[in-house]
């Protein structure tokens, strides 16, 4: 196996131990209710509702968001920055492939039956 063949390799086992990941990014929203006597809306002191947590993600060019409960936020957080890595794996993964074709010799092939 040469070298760039056992560089693909490693970044693909590093890939499938990743674990489940989520894209996207956290923040913390707050409210104000229609309830004109609570204390969101007192004249001095206002005090809005919340935190929540919100995660906001666009997968296939549709963008979703929902919330994400107190108890839920230690895990959302582990998952996004396993999809950073992932997206940075991926792009390693892509180089290496790009290393390996050129150790390999491979030519380009024009309009062939076999490009997919």
């Amino acid at each position: 196996m040469t070298s760039e063949q056992r560089k693909v390799e490693s970044i693909k086992n590093q890939l499938r131990e990743l674990g489940a990941f989520l894209p996207g990014s956290l923040s913390k929203q707050y409210n104000i209710c229609g309830n004109p006597t609570c204390r969101c809306k007192d004249p001095k002191h206002p005090r809005r509702h919340g935190p929540y947590w919100q995660l906001s993600f666009t997968v296939n060019g549709r963008s979703s968001t929902r919330f994400i409960k107190p108890d839920e936020l230690a895990e959302v957080r582990l998952r996004l920055r396993r999809f950073k890595r992932f997206k940075a794996l991926n792009a390693r993964l892509t180089e290496a492939y790009i290393e390996l074709s050129r150790a390999e010799n491979l030519k380009a092939n024009h309009g062939g039956a076999h490009d997919r």
